[in-house]
């Protein structure tokens, strides 16, 4: 649903779109117009029907409002797919070892170069200290 109308009267686009373009980006194919504030029944929703099964045929998914608004009307809906089993994900594989062995050794290897920049900046500190205070003296 691409959002058109004005300030606080949103009247909607119902199009095909790419899942990777923004909200009131550019469009395949407009199927119909919802204005939800429309005083007249007959111009709150125009459908395009046949275009939205031939979209929905070819995989396009309505988003929850869209599909409530279908169902509504009566438009047949695909059936959605069960959430995949992403269930060994936490499970320890020799990719997720080598990385985590890598990670660590960069992160020694980061905190050495850290303590012999702090002892050098400390050691040029000190010999400049102590030329001046032989000089006080």
């Amino acid at each position: 649903m691409k959002r058109t109308g004005r300030k606080n009267r949103p009247s909607y686009r119902i199009s095909a779109t790419d899942s990777r373009n923004p909200r009131d980006g550019r469009t395949l194919e407009t199927l119909g117009h919802y204005d939800p504030a429309s005083p007249v029944e007959a111009l709150r929703l125009k459908l395009n029907a046949e275009r939205i099964q031939f979209w929905m045929s070819k995989g396009a998914l309505p988003s929850e409002t869209l599909a409530s608004i279908l169902k509504g009307q009566g438009i047949a809906m695909p059936p959605r797919k069960a959430p995949r089993d992403r269930a060994g994900r936490g499970k320890k594989t020799k990719t997720k070892e080598r990385r985590a062995l890598r990670e660590k050794d960069l992160a020694s290897k980061k905190a050495a170069r850290r303590t012999a920049r702090l002892e050098a900046k400390r050691a040029a500190a000190k010999a400049a200290a102590a030329p001046a205070e032989g000089a006080a003296k």
